[in-house]
């Protein structure tokens, strides 16, 4: 476990990556409330399909690195994955806060403390199943306070045919010749790997109209530099807002 460091971000909005992960296990719901409590603009998290059809809230595709028992998230029953015992930082098992949450629980913390949720689509989502996603949070109350990320494109297509004005970021590690060409034809902003960014196509993004994320931040040193060049948001393990 280590400590936030706390820098001030100016106009630049950050993020909490996978709740304050500095502290709490990540994407846990200790580390969501730890966000919650502190002045983030926002909190991350990623979202996959249980073998059953519900949503939790998990980075990898199986289990291993937060419980120890290598299941694949994909092809495990809900209720199978809400009975691990996840790992705490020193590798015990024995806290009952940590276990795998679900989508409503995560959007129900972003939506009672009023963070913005940024939600990461994890593999691909069929259209029916985004719909569902839509469904739950739309019936928390916090649709307008959400924000869907995807490296997969389909995902962000199928978003636009399901709800035309919503918020979304593409999720890409480059900056190739034609992203803001992609990103203007499906009205994306991007979420983008920082060392893929420059005073440059930071401004030519701005000009196009595009809002900026960047991950995942925790020099603050590199911060500065990225607030300096007027990047919208940093997403970050560690980085966090003084006030």
């Amino acid at each position: 476990m280590k400590q936030p460091i706390f820098i001030e971000p100016g106009k630049t909005k950050l993020v909490a990556h996978r709740g304050l992960s500095a502290i709490e296990r990540e994407n846990t719901m200790p580390a969501f409330i730890a966000a919650a409590n502190r002045p983030y603009y926002g909190i991350e998290t990623d979202v996959h399909i249980t073998a059953d059809g519900k949503f939790v809230c998990i980075h990898n595709h199986d289990t291993e690195f937060m419980s120890g028992d290598k299941l694949s998230v994909e092809e495990t029953s809900f209720d199978t994955l809400r009975s691990l015992k996840l790992k705490d930082f020193d590798g015990s098992r024995g806290r009952i806060d940590l276990r795998i949450p679900t989508l409503a629980e995560y959007i129900s913390v972003c939506h009672d403390y009023g963070k913005q949720s940024i939600l990461e689509l994890k593999g691909r989502f069929p259209k029916e199943k985004l719909s569902e996603v839509i469904g739950i949070i739309k019936d928390i109350g916090h649709l307008e306070g959400t924000t869907f990320i995807a490296f997969d494109l389909n995902n962000l297509i199928y978003l636009r045919e399901l709800l035309p004005e919503q918020s979304a970021q593409f999720l890409i590690s480059s900056f190739p010749d034609d992203l803001i060409d992609t990103l203007k034809a499906h009205r994306l902003d991007l979420d983008i790997h920082y060392k893929a960014l420059t005073a440059e196509n930071v401004a030519l993004l701005h000009e196009n109209g595009i809002v900026i994320n960047t991950w995942t931040v925790d020099d603050p040193a590199k911060a500065e530099e990225l607030i300096s060049w007027g990047v919208d948001q940093i997403t970050s393990n560690r980085l966090a807002p003084l006030n």
